[in-house]
């Protein structure tokens, strides 16, 4: 394996990884405030076929962006208002939504199997593309990849330098509490969930318009799931979910280059290679109930009365 081989498998790592860094940092968020929303697989697919559609039909790529994002933010809506608003089980309203997600975008994409996409092209930075080795490495993406590099930091900043984050924290430590302060807890509960909703559209939208730049049914092909296993192997830390994401894309991309190598293992076994990495993970995580609670919101799952406070 020469050096080349080296950096295209570290390039197509990373930007296997961008729709999990984006639904992943979305979920963290919602996460932080206290609500569980186990639909985000839902919100990705439905994020991509709408993505997709408004590409196809306008022609214009980053308008397919912002309805990807916009179909995520309308789902996490309706998942909001049944949880904080109605106060159904989060668990079971998460199931419904990514079910309903995926019924609602294999009806949606009907007309669109056959469609292709030119897809959202890398940038091409003056000198810097150019350098041997770190051009390629470094400056050779497409800009939502560098936009979920950028989320990272972001998103530090807001948690743990910033009044917001703060606020956002304390009502996933103690909605009571906060309440009792004078903080809107279900309006910021809305909003997380709505951020989340939108980072989980922008994923999926990355896989329909810049990843495979075409729609297929099914094509989140379990991201959502892995998003939420991430938040919980990273023990709800930010640095942890962006090396997560990295890990299970490269274990994504290896099986490829393991079947490329000619290396006898049936195929079926290296595409179930990303899934049974997260079993691992978190079974070894779940070893240790301290472990798998550090930094766990006190309140995750867990419905806000008001009115009984």
């Amino acid at each position: 394996m020469n050096a080349d081989t080296v950096i295209l498998i570290l390039v197509a790592t990373i930007t296997a990884g961008v729709p999990l860094i984006f639904a992943a940092l979305g979920e963290l968020v919602v996460e932080k405030s206290g609500v569980l929303n186990l639909g985000v697989e839902g919100m990705m697919i439905v994020g991509a076929i709408s993505g997709f559609m408004v590409a196809a039909e306008s022609g214009q790529l980053w308008l397919g962006v912002l309805a990807g994002a916009g179909a995520g933010m309308l789902m996490a809506l309706i998942f909001a208002f049944i949880t904080l608003t109605l106060m159904a089980n989060q668990v079971a309203t998460g199931l419904a939504l990514t079910i309903f997600g995926i019924g609602l975008s294999a009806y949606m994409g009907q007309a669109y199997s056959s469609v292709a996409l030119e897809g959202i092209k890398s940038l091409h930075i003056p000198l810097l593309s150019d350098l041997p080795v770190l051009g390629q490495l470094l400056f050779s993406y497409d800009p939502l990849v560098y936009l979920a590099l950028l989320l990272f930091p972001l998103l530090v900043w807001f948690l743990y330098h910033s009044r917001g984050g703060l606020v956002l924290r304390a009502i996933g430590e103690s909605p009571t509490s906060a309440h009792a302060l004078g903080y809107p807890v279900i309006r910021i509960r809305y909003l997380a969930v709505l951020f989340g909703g939108a980072m989980a559209g922008i994923g999926g939208a990355y896989l329909s318009l810049a990843y495979t730049p075409l729609w297929s049914e099914g094509m989140t092909a379990g991201r959502g799931w892995i998003a939420l296993a991430l938040v919980v192997f990273a023990t709800w830390r930010p640095g942890r979910v962006l090396l997560g994401a990295f890990l299970f894309g490269g274990v994504t991309i290896a099986q490829f280059h393991v079947q490329g190598l000619g290396v006898d293992i049936p195929s079926q076994f290296l595409s179930m290679l990303p899934y049974l990495a997260t079993i691992a993970v978190l079974v070894l995580i779940s070893r240790n109930a301290k472990t798998i609670r550090l930094n766990a919101p006190a309140s995750l799952g867990q419905a806000f009365h008001r009115e009984v406070h």
